[in-house]
């Protein structure tokens, strides 16, 4: 495997100093190959002129340019449309203090940390990312698009909403002291228990600013509470999230693990099923039939599974629901993709180390799923999931989000841990020195 060069990443202070942000004279990127993510397919040789934070074209071969036309020549690289995570945490990340941080923390360290987990995340050819659940994410994303930090484009659901005592219900785990100070938390805080409760939820969100709506249809992992997997939510529940999230433009994604509760979830249709553990022939019938994506996050699977053989690291209310969950959400994938299922790229990290998103393909791959498919499901089924048209493809008036790795990642899939150019709308976020 083709060992990358030293990458050149830009320093904070520049980018606060550039004026300015993009580029207004072209540049061209000069590649060696060039992934068609439409049809799967690595091409040949290709130039791609970038001007304004666009695409203004996709030339074939070495490319004979106007002057005054700045060129990147990446040498034996494969040029991709940038990735996009539709499943991130990007305010946290586990470890064992995980849950004792959240009584000693202030949501001011979070915040910090989050800029980390962005700038890492970004460099690793993640342009975009679908944060699902943390209100850190909100103003994260508004310091990203104002240039105050560098990270991928994020589309957030701010708090997710979940019914009381489930997943995500924020005071799960808190003493009867706790509890009684607080009083029992409800729409505004993202936690419902009615049709009334369910459109008020929506509305906070969108009051808040959230981009997208996150519901926790089933137990959850890591949450301080004995199911993983039972339902949460009735179908009038969430019909009423989504059709209230209609009104405001939103798509709904549904954490779920079980089964009830990942019908209940399709049945009152949601865009997208994230984790789906304990899938079905009927719910993948289901979900054919009412056009439901799959995020499967193969990697969160993993990581929980492996972390639970380790004394301290969960909770033991946790524990065994890492153990029993985590290792089946692969062999999920693996059925769900012979069984036809839309499947879309997510790995939750916040529970696996950012930075390091890019294993999840590979995982994919182990599952059965061809590369070039595992590909397009970070890029334009991404996209499909996003409800936008503008990125995940490399084409004349998209987004110019574009990545580089040495090597073809669809004849060999571990190619993709080795990003060493990361373009976000026309600004070149790291490259390698030299060839």
């Amino acid at each position: 495997m083709p060992v990358p060069a030293p990458l050149r990443f830009l320093p904070l202070a520049a980018v606060l100093l550039a004026a300015p942000a993009v580029a207004a004279d072209p540049v061209a990127l000069h590649c060696a190959r060039l992934f068609d993510a439409r049809s799967g397919q690595v091409r040949g040789e290709h130039t791609i002129v970038v001007e304004d934070g666009r695409i203004r074209s996709v030339l074939p071969g070495r490319a004979k340019l106007p002057d005054g036309t700045t060129s990147i020549v990446l040498g034996d690289r494969t040029c991709l449309p940038g990735w996009t995570d539709l499943h991130v945490h990007l305010g946290s990340q586990s470890s064992p203090q995980s849950y004792s941080e959240g009584f000693r923390l202030d949501p001011e360290d979070y915040a910090f940390r989050s800029v980390g987990y962005a700038g890492k995340t970004l460099r690793a050819g993640f342009t975009s990312v679908r944060d699902l659940g943390g209100e850190v994410s909100l103003h994260l994303r508004d310091a990203i698009a104002q240039g105050l930090v560098d990270g991928p484009r994020i589309y957030a659901a701010g708090k997710s909403i979940a019914t009381t005592g489930g997943h995500a219900d924020p005071t799960n785990g808190y003493n009867s002291m706790l509890s009684h100070l607080m009083g029992p938390p409800g729409p505004t805080e993202g936690v419902i228990n009615s049709v009334e409760d369910a459109r008020q939820a929506v509305r906070q969100r969108y009051k808040d600013g959230s981009d997208v709506i996150k519901i926790t249809a089933t137990g959850g992992v890591l949450s301080y509470a004995r199911s993983g997997d039972a339902p949460q939510f009735t179908v009038d529940e969430i019909r009423a999230v989504v059709d209230t999230a209609k009104d405001y433009g939103y798509r709904v994604a549904a954490h779920a693990h079980g089964t009830e509760g990942m019908k209940r979830a399709v049945l009152a249709g949601v865009t997208s099923i994230e984790h789906g553990t304990q899938m079905t022939d009927e719910v993948m019938r289901l979900m054919k039939q009412h056009g439901t994506w799959y995020v499967p996050t193969i990697y969160a699977g993993r990581f929980v599974a492996d972390k639970a053989k380790i004394d301290g690291y969960f909770p033991e209310v946790v524990r065994p629901k890492a153990a029993r969950i985590g290792a089946q959400i692969q062999d999920t994938a693996a059925r769900a993709y012979r069984g036809g299922v839309k499947i879309a790229f997510g790995t939750d990290q916040g529970v696996g180390p950012h930075g390091d998103n890019a294993r999840e393909f590979i995982y994919m791959v182990e599952a059965g799923i061809p590369a070039a498919y595992a590909l397009q499901a970070a890029t334009i089924h991404a996209a499909d999931v996003l409800g936008v048209d503008d990125q995940g493809v490399i084409e004349a008036g998209k987004r110019a989000d574009i990545i580089a790795l040495p090597g073809d990642p669809v004849a060999d899939i571990n190619a993709v841990m080795n990003v060493d150019f990361v373009m976000k709308d026309g600004k070149v976020y790291a490259q390698p020195e030299s060839d």
